[in-house]
């Protein structure tokens, strides 16, 4: 599994709608609602069999209220 983390920028007022269909698609280990460009972050483990775009795309970019969204590859942990 490798993370990867993801944020959402939302449409006003839909912040937490969104965080809610996030949460309940139980597929984020972590979700966090944060200040600035974006209104929430997640922390996603992927398999590392599975292409990470069609992997969000599918599961998670999908979800009304969505605007934008900013995903940040990891490639090791210190």
């Amino acid at each position: 599994m490798r993370p990867v983390f993801v944020q959402f920028r939302c449409e006003p007022g839909k912040t937490y709608q969104v965080a809610e269909a996030i949460y309940d698609r139980e597929i984020v280990s972590e979700l966090y609602s944060t200040s600035g460009e974006y209104d929430l972050l997640a922390k996603v483990y992927i398999p590392e069999d599975e292409d990470v775009g069609k992997y969000l795309s599918e599961k998670l970019f999908d979800i009304p209220h969505i605007s934008r969204t900013l995903t940040t590859m990891t490639f090791r942990a210190f």
